[in-house]
């Protein structure tokens, strides 16, 4: 198993052992451009993914999800700029570290909706609106059915879509739990999602990317099956 580690004031890394040692090693890129460097971080019993977003021109940054490792997710920041945080949604295992980077002087938002599920926040995302981060641009779009504040933020000018627990590789997020609602979900992907071009690289809450166009001809498949 690899041990995380701090690195350089740009690049997340881990040690892993070498020769009875740890050895700090760089992590590659989740998905970099000359403008843009995304990095992935797994994290917590329920393996969620945290993505760091980095602006390379300015140097600023964000985290989408401060979801669990509350240690390891404050190392990041410090080393990669990070002063905010967007919650995709207010689940339990998507924000367990949101206390711990709010004490450390990052703002964290989330949506209208969902955000008396938070212990705290520092500031609502408004539906259809823009977060800047340096030269970078993130749209909110407002996605209910897995919670009624669940929101995607879509890289303006790249292909990247942060899903939340809305769309996963083979179908939508859970809607059984309180607040989840099936249908709506499904309208919600449908018109606001599906409608993305197909390339759009989908970085859900958990587990593997996909992409619009590999799950829009499944659609009436999942409406099919309920779930």
């Amino acid at each position: 198993m690899w041990e995380r580690c701090g690195s350089s004031p740009n690049t997340p890394a881990e040690r892993r052992p070498d020769g009875g040692r740890l050895q700090c090693v760089a992590l590659p890129p989740h998905y970099e451009t000359t403008d843009v460097r995304i990095d992935k971080l797994v994290v917590g019993p329920y393996e969620n993914n945290v993505f760091v977003v980095r602006c390379k021109s300015t140097g600023e940054a964000l985290i989408v999800d401060a979801a669990n490792e509350h240690d390891l997710l404050l190392e990041v920041s410090r080393a990669t700029g990070v002063r905010k945080v967007l919650t995709t949604h207010g689940h339990w295992d998507h924000i367990q570290a949101v206390e711990a980077l709010r004490d450390a002087g990052i703002d964290v938002g989330i949506s209208a909706a969902d955000a008396s599920m938070l212990p705290s926040y520092d500031f609502v995302i408004p539906e259809e609106s823009v977060v800047e981060l340096g030269d970078l641009r993130l749209h909110t779009i407002l996605n209910p059915g897995h919670t009624a504040g669940s929101m995607s933020f879509l890289l303006e000018g790249h292909p990247i879509l942060f899903s939340g627990d809305t769309l996963f590789p083979g179908g939508p997020g859970n809607t059984k739990l309180p607040g989840g609602d099936f249908p709506l979900i499904i309208t919600s992907i449908e018109s606001k999602l599906f409608t993305l071009p197909g390339d759009t690289k989908v970085l859900p809450g958990h587990g593997l990317d996909t992409t619009i166009a590999t799950e829009t001809p499944h659609l009436q498949e999942w409406i099919d099956r309920g779930w």
